[in-house]
């Protein structure tokens, strides 16, 4: 039986911890705030609960297996999931409407067919076609095991079957870019363009750059479905925590580490912010970017040939998420989609302020706006409680007024947008906050309250992440920043890696 100590209590962390723990391993978590979750943070105030991370769970096999693997209670036991019917409304600038269907890609072709036009269907379902060749390609090496020592080769390929668009008297081309398939392959189609770059700008990532083999975010929501959990994803977390105490993981909260001790070349345990030392076999550190540095001061942690780092704190490729809570007097109306996308009015100014000057501008964002309908996050049937997300830009300077007044300038536009999607808003809202970037990175310790985007092959590696193993002996790396990436079931996954190279040391090659 070996002494683990995790720093953090992120779905990564937990997930590992919960591993660990059913392998026969004593397993401490030490998390400096006073609770669970990282990113999946909750606020209640008047009857009314939200969510203040992500909203919806997508590849619910992933905690399905890790609920399998840690107990014979299954996960539907502890959380109630739903499918999402439909899973999205996209409200497109030009006021066109369309509700495309859960987990069914005819569906989703015919409905894109009757509100976009005929053949828009069938451009996207080919599209589809391609994108899961893509993901047949990328799926083991970016998502059920370790991150390759030779990761160049994911790097270099790009596992996207563009497909030739030939022209006259000119050289052949090919999509190597999200927004350049939109612009070969669906026509340029503008609502289809707009359609397609939103799963890239959902997980920050700029489709003018993003490459081609980000065709998987779309397959994946559309193959797999979009689910909702009862009590929100807060109460997800409360599961895998409830979970890992059954397996006697043991947390201390409140329990900030200042550094990870090293003895004999090799990772020997924490030291905490009141002195003590904790010592340990191992340590799984479930930390944002330039922490793990932090704690490890004259120590080199990555390994030689290290993926590339994913552009600087606060600057462009580093995207945050702005929250906005709206507490509503009067009930939530039959048959109103759990999630609308709002899109933005000017799709190049929306980038131009995110990418180019970030924070320039006053381009409206597009808007998430996620209405549940769950009678346990609003005081009674009589009001409702809705979310809205906008991605901006990571924020990089201290929480000055000016910064504040940006915010809340940025929050008004989001509102406004949303009343697109939830007619009467202003009459029927009783009050708001605003949940901004600085409020991510306290919840998370990421520099300006970045956001980590899923790992992507190809684009010379930007979009791969550090793997879970590292270059000190003994210590391991999980959660969104490390490898396979941001998002909720990547942090699941990051954890059932960490937890396999522990239990099975190097030879481990992930699940079969």
């Amino acid at each position: 039986m070996a002494r683990i100590v995790v720093i953090g209590a992120g779905m990564g962390a937990m997930t590992a911890a919960a591993r660990l723990a059913v392998a026969g391993h004593r397993v401490v978590v030490h998390e400096c705030a006073e609770t669970y979750g990282g990113a999946l943070g909750r606020v209640e105030r008047d009857g009314f609960a939200f969510d203040t991370g992500p909203a919806l769970l997508h590849l619910p096999a992933v905690y399905r297996d890790l609920f399998v693997k840690t107990g014979k209670q299954p996960l539907e036991d502890c959380v109630e999931l739903s499918q999402v019917e439909p899973a999205v409304r996209h409200v497109f600038a030009d006021g066109t409407a369309v509700d495309l269907p859960n987990a069914s890609r005819a569906g989703v072709a015919e409905a894109l067919d009757a509100a976009l036009g005929p053949g828009a269907g069938a451009r996207w379902s080919a599209f589809m076609n391609r994108a899961r060749e893509a993901w047949d390609r990328t799926r083991r090496p970016l998502l059920e095991e370790p991150l390759w020592p030779n990761w160049q080769v994911l790097a270099e390929r790009e596992p996207y079957p563009a497909v030739a668009e030939r022209r006259l008297f000119r050289r052949e081309r090919r999509a190597a870019t999200l927004a350049e398939i939109g612009a070969y392959e669906l026509g340029g189609e503008p609502r289809l363009c707009a359609l397609l770059e939103h799963f890239a700008l959902a997980h920050g990532l700029d489709p003018r750059t993003a490459p081609a083999s980000a065709a998987v975010l779309p397959y994946l929501e559309q193959t797999f479905g979009t689910w909702s959990v009862r009590g929100g994803l807060r109460a997800l977390a409360a599961a895998v925590y409830e979970r890992c105490l059954a397996r006697r993981v043991e947390f201390a909260f409140g329990s900030a580490v200042t550094r990870i001790a090293v003895k004999d070349g090799g990772a020997a345990g924490v030291e905490l912010a009141d002195g003590t030392v904790v010592d340990a076999d191992f340590v799984v550190a479930g930390v944002a970017p330039g922490v793990l540095e932090r704690l490890l001061p004259g120590e080199r942690v990555r390994a030689e040939g290290e993926v590339p780092a994913q552009g600087g704190p606060g600057g462009p490729g580093r995207p945050s998420r702005l929250t906005v809570l709206l507490a509503l007097r009067g009930a939530r109306p039959e048959g109103t989609p759990h999630r609308t996308v709002v899109h933005a009015p000017d799709r190049d100014a929306e980038l131009n302020r995110l990418f180019d000057a970030p924070g320039a501008g006053t381009a409206p964002p597009a808007v998430t706006v996620l209405r549940p309908d769950d009678a346990t996050v609003v005081p009674d049937a009589g009001h409702e409680a809705v979310t809205l997300t906008a991605t901006v830009p990571a924020y990089a300077g201290g929480p000055d007024g000016a910064a504040r007044d940006a915010f809340a300038a940025q929050a008004e536009q989001m509102i406004a947008r949303a009343e697109r999607a939830v007619p009467g808003l202003r009459d029927r809202l009783l009050w708001h906050e605003v949940r901004t970037p600085v409020d991510v990175a306290e919840a998370t310790g990421a520099d300006g309250g970045a956001v980590p985007a899923p790992a992507l092959a190809a684009a010379d590696g930007r979009l791969l992440h550090p793997a879970n193993s590292t270059s000190l002996r003994g210590l391991f790396a999980v959660g969104g920043w490390a490898h396979p990436g941001g998002g909720l079931p990547h942090a699941g996954m990051s954890g059932t890696l960490a937890a396999g190279l522990i239990v099975e040391g190097p030879e481990f090659r992930g699940s079969q």
